[in-house]
């Protein structure tokens, strides 16, 4: 075979194993809700109104009578908030009108569990923003044992109806934008109060029934359409309206009736349009992104409460993992692909300056559509590479030498992809020379000699599925799809799930069966995944006590000492142990750190049981 002549030097021929390829049990669990708890009121002051910006009709829902208190809807809040929609969802429609869009405008910055005017406000990775006061007290989390950080012992539930999502205390933090474009509100509101004086207008909370819930009380449903408060406010409508959110008379699902009494009927259009120019102009300096320093497009809130454009987040979320503003380690995926938009400034962009939104939009689908080169990555048919491992090539066929020579000129980023030996079709590629997943490398040093061959260090960088291929200049290139883990709320909520059922299995199973062992899948399923991670790395020290082979100083040099970290560690013990590619392939495809150290853990019990 042709490509044999190219190999790699430091990767010890593995042994022959007598077990066959281990399967992933890869599952995806839902998140646990729990119940939103019991809300208390807090005092408010009109500098606590907020415009809304949301373009959907809303409808409410029946209310208590509790005139300055707050109260927690009996329809789920969803329904009233905007969808998490694509790019060209969010864009071209028109400005929002501060007098005949009053109502909508308030109700965007109106938290949705206590009707208040938004106050210190957390954007939780859920994607509901609430103030950080209505947030329940942190509750310890059980059966989650990865990350194993003292910020990640406790969980805070989203408090709002229909959610409940459990989310590390860690990753609530204060959404930092929105809490200056709130300051900025808040200091336009308090300018206008000199030219809103005489401007009288009444202001009626009209209770609304989004989905006329059959669940509620005959006596509520009588109330719908009718008047719950009425206020006489000056400043026009939307200023009003701000003013009977702030005074806690404005349900969040409430619509708002508006009548002048102005002797000669004057709307006050005029105070609200100057309001609405004055917001436009002391809010954008807010909304731009710290990365590309344009108009956020897409804006997506990290767990440290900072904003930027989705694209701008998830370029840097491709070279490193903390946050370009604070530095903080920042846990989730490059792609940003299950991340949650921030729904209120992205509503606030679209309705103060819709026409910049598109323009922006517009202008990154075309420099997309410039740089779209669609089979942009060499692949390189080989060997197994792992990602964060390095991988050491001695390049002299000249095909590769000249996909060498171009990776070192351009980005030095090229894929490694195992040959395909079975001729088995690799998913909707069919029949191909190589395995459809693969591992990105990042060339770190070479060493180019006379006659024209290269000796390559390159280490992993992440994972990748051929998605399609072709040949330039006799090398294969292909369109890759990067292949990330899950998310850290998604991963404690598995292991929370599944060392719970097993345990509860287990302690059943005992009761009915004391002299029998537990099942080996239950067994492993019942350790947590700090667990299954100290007994991986207790048997590599035995090992090497033990003087193992495959543990010599030459290896440990090479591939360093065992990582600490659970998301690592299994492919640092692939990179080490001998035994078959095939094998250690699955761990490719595995997109959580749990299973990733199931898999190892199996490994070390076959080993256990055999003589090296």
């Amino acid at each position: 075979m042709d490509d044999l002549c190219t190999r790699a030097s430091m990767n010890h021929a593995p042994s022959p194993s007598p077990a066959a390829l281990l399967a992933s049990c890869d599952t995806t669990h839902p998140l646990r809700a729990a119940p939103a708890p019991h809300h208390h009121p807090r005092p408010v002051s009109l500098q606590h109104a907020q415009p809304y910006m949301n373009r959907q009709r809303s409808k409410g829902c029946s209310v208590v009578k509790s005139v300055g208190h707050s109260f927690e809807p009996r329809v789920p809040l969803q329904a009233f908030m905007v969808d998490h929609g694509t790019l060209d969802e969010s864009t071209g429609a028109d400005a929002l009108h501060a007098h005949r869009d009053a109502r909508q405008l308030v109700r965007l910055v109106q938290c949705p569990r206590c009707s208040l005017p938004l106050s210190t406000p957390v954007t939780l990775p859920c994607g509901h923003t609430v103030c950080r006061a209505c947030l329940p007290a942190a509750q310890p989390r059980t059966n989650i044992s990865y990350p194993n950080t003292p910020d990640r012992l406790t969980g805070i539930a989203c408090p709002l109806l229909g959610c409940g999502a459990e989310h590390a205390s860690a990753e609530c933090s204060v959404d930092v934008t929105l809490t200056k474009v709130m300051e900025s509100i808040e200091a336009e509101l308090v300018n206008h109060r000199p030219t809103a004086e005489d401007t009288p207008t009444l202001v009626e909370e009209v209770i609304q029934d989004h989905d006329g819930n059959a669940s509620e009380e005959h006596e509520e449903k009588e109330r719908v359409g009718q008047v719950r408060h009425r206020e006489v406010l000056h400043g026009g409508r939307l200023i009003a309206t701000f003013a009977m959110a702030a005074m806690g008379k404005l349900r969040y699902t409430s619509d708002a009736r508006y009548q002048t009494l102005s002797p000669d009927g004057d709307t006050y259009q005029a105070l609200g349009t100057r309001l609405i120019e004055r917001l436009q102009e002391a809010t954008q300096k807010e909304l731009d992104c710290l990365v590309c320093y344009n108009l956020m497009l897409d804006p997506t809130t990290t767990t440290c409460g900072h904003t930027f454009c989705r694209r701008c987040l998830s370029r840097v979320m491709d070279h490193s993992n903390i946050c370009p503003f604070c530095r903080r380690n920042l846990h989730i995926p490059p792609s940003l692909q299950h991340q949650p938009g921030n729904s209120i400034l992205n509503s606030l962009l679209n309705g103060l300056c819709p026409e910049l939104v598109t323009a922006r939009a517009a202008a990154l689908k075309a420099e997309e559509q410039a740089g779209d080169h669609v089979l942009s990555t060499p692949l390189f048919i080989c060997t197994l590479s792992l990602p964060a491992m390095p991988t050491f090539l001695h390049v002299f066929e000249p095909r590769y030498r000249l996909m060498m020579r171009r990776v070192i000129e351009g980005n030095k980023q090229f894929g490694m992809v195992m040959y395909n030996r079975t001729s088995e079709d690799q998913g909707q590629l069919g029949a191909t020379p190589f395995l459809e997943y693969g591992t990105l490398l990042e060339i770190v040093n070479h060493e180019l000699l006379r006659d024209g061959r290269s000796f390559i260090e390159s280490r992993g960088i992440g994972r990748f599925k051929v998605i399609a291929h072709g040949m330039l200049d006799g090398y294969n290139v292909g369109q890759i799809e990067r292949i990330e883990d899950v998310s850290l709320a998604e991963e404690g909520t598995a292991e929370q799930r599944e060392t719970t059922m097993a345990r509860d299995y287990a302690e059943i199973f005992f009761r009915e069966h004391p002299q029998t062992a537990l099942p080996a899948d239950v067994a492993i399923e019942a350790l947590s995944t700090q667990q299954l991670l100290d007994s991986c790395t207790t048997f590599v020290r035995q090992m090497r006590e033990a003087s193992a082979p495959w543990l010599r100083e030459r290896i440990i040099q090479v591939y360093g000492e065992p990582p600490e970290d659970p998301a690592l560690f299994p492919y640092w013990f692939a990179s080490v142990v001998p035994i078959m590619e095939e094998e250690k392939y699955v761990l490719l495809r595995t997109t959580r750190v749990r299973e990733r150290l199931k898999i190892v853990y199996s490994w070390v019990g076959r080993i256990r049981g055999q003589q090296w």
